[in-house]
């Protein structure tokens, strides 16, 4: 199979690292960044550059750009893609991206299904892809009318032969609300965490709690400003809940009320039990 990837950032990077080690699919690459181009080719991440030429020969694409880039990319190359091929994007949000080519690719020919792999860094690029990335991880679909069954079996196999444990399926309006909670809250509050004065006196004081705390604090602002104004509305509810929660806290240390404090505690604890590890 021909397998044609659009950004070789952390996420397409990953993907393209992955299908050479565990497939024998051959692999089309592009990228703006001309450096990530050259190490691609050299690490053996690409058989070579995804060209007009070599678009119309996928079977599969996969568009790891940001939301506003993947679109345009698509809008740009619709012409070039075979019938036969799926198109799947890979950003963080799925409602506007989706909204958006699934007509495009209706008006072209080609399937086309939204898609997020939930594995991830906080340091991006290419020199921080892995082959592992993926190892266990779950994929998210989101079908639609046009979608069939031979589609999802197909990428059913592809998905796990490069490591994923779990395809999970979801509309893009369950995946925006429930990606608000799990991803892009706890980076804003990993963002917001950090910007205290005891950040920069910590040293000798820190262990895990802080460095779990502070790990996604490293991230591409751009990136994520993008992905938090696609999904503001859920992304504002999520933190309108969360400032809910902390103004409990406060409230019950401010009156130093142990008992009331201990019983946040309690229910936060048994909150977590019940939510599971992951």
């Amino acid at each position: 199979m021909n397998v044609g990837i659009v950004g070789l950032g952390l996420i397409g990077g990953s993907m393209a690292k992955s299908i050479k080690v565990r497939t024998a699919h051959t692999v089309w690459g592009v990228d703006l960044d001309a450096e990530t181009m050259t190490l691609a080719r050299l690490s053996g991440a690409i058989d070579g550059p995804l060209t007009d030429e070599t678009l119309a020969k996928c079977d599969l694409i996969l568009v790891a750009i940001r939301p506003a880039a993947a679109l345009k990319w698509v809008e740009t190359h619709a012409e070039l893609i075979a019938k036969n091929a799926i198109l799947v994007d890979l950003c963080g949000v799925k409602r506007n991206i989706c909204a958006s080519l699934s007509p495009i690719a209706k008006a072209h020919g080609f399937a086309y299904i939204g898609g997020h792999p939930m594995a991830g860094r906080e340091r991006g690029g290419f020199v921080n892809s892995s082959v592992d990335l993926y190892t266990g991880a779950s994929m998210i679909l989101t079908p639609d009318a046009n979608t069939d069954m031979i589609m999802l079996e197909k990428l059913k196999s592809f998905f796990m032969d490069i490591g994923f444990a779990t395809l999970t399926f979801s509309t893009p309006d369950e995946h925006d609300r429930i990606i608000a909670y799990t991803s892009q809250l706890a980076h804003i509050v990993s963002s917001a965490y950090i910007k205290s004065p005891e950040a920069q006196r910590r040293r000798g004081f820190s262990a895990g709690s802080f460095r779990d705390m502070t790990r996604v604090a490293h991230l591409d602002e751009a990136m994520w400003t993008e992905l938090f104004m696609d999904d503001a509305d859920y992304l504002t509810e999520q933190l309108e809940i969360l400032i809910q929660h902390l103004n409990e806290y406060h409230d019950a240390l401010a009156a130093r009320d142990a008992e009331k404090i201990q019983a946040l505690l309690k229910d936060g604890r048994e909150k977590k039990a019940t939510a599971g590890g992951n």
